[in-house]
């Protein structure tokens, strides 16, 4: 069972409906047990960190994901719930974020002719071998929704990298820990096997 925190961030639904298009049960829920339990967690997101943080901690969230973390179940984080994973974020100053991994969240510097929010699809190097991309090639492309971006401390935890104005971290993985910037929920073919990768790994 794939258990996907529901925390009324944006996107929940999304994700949902590819994780039964895998072939799993998915659990949108906010119940202890349940994440606890389940064989896979996923925390989704559209919206604000300091929002978003917010309400985790209302709904008595963060120990239980930091349980997730340390009981080394899979655990992905997509778009927002990356940003959540690690210390803290422009976006909101002052405000902790979850600190499974060290980082911090800047905002997208402005450019001549870049959009903010970064909307689009863009493509993927690979600085360091993760599973995750497992049988997808170098140069794929997905599906990005963003304004702020990844600055990872451990270079060997960064499996994904684009460019958009800068050099963006856009996928990690250290132990059972996962993480995304873009959405694999609604990139196509890729998308799916990146999630079909992730849910095929055991803890």
């Amino acid at each position: 069972m794939v258990a996907i925190i529901d925390y009324d961030a944006g996107n929940i639904k999304s994700v949902e409906k590819a994780v039964n298009a895998l072939g799993y049960e998915a659990v949108v829920t906010r119940d202890k047990d349940i994440i606890l339990n389940a064989d896979h967690v996923i925390l989704p997101g559209v919206g604000a960190f300091g929002d978003a943080m917010k309400k985790l901690q209302s709904y008595e969230l963060t120990d239980v994901i930091k349980e997730v973390a340390a009981n080394n179940t899979p655990f992905l984080g997509i778009c927002l719930g990356l940003q959540l994973m690690f210390e803290s974020s422009e976006e909101a100053p002052g405000v902790e974020g979850l600190s499974l991994l060290k980082g911090r969240i800047l905002r997208i510097p402005d450019g001549d002719d870049l959009k903010i929010p970064h909307i689009g699809w863009n493509s993927l190097k690979y600085p360091n071998k993760g599973r995750l991309f497992e049988g997808i090639a170098e140069d794929s492309y997905v599906y990005f929704v963003h304004s702020y971006y990844l600055q990872a401390q451990e270079a060997e935890i960064v499996k994904a990298a684009t460019e958009y104005g800068t050099l963006i971290h856009a996928s990690v993985e250290k132990d059972n820990i996962f993480a995304c910037q873009f959405h694999p929920e609604k990139s196509s073919d890729v998308g799916m096997k990146i999630l079909e990768n992730f849910l095929k790994i055991e803890g």
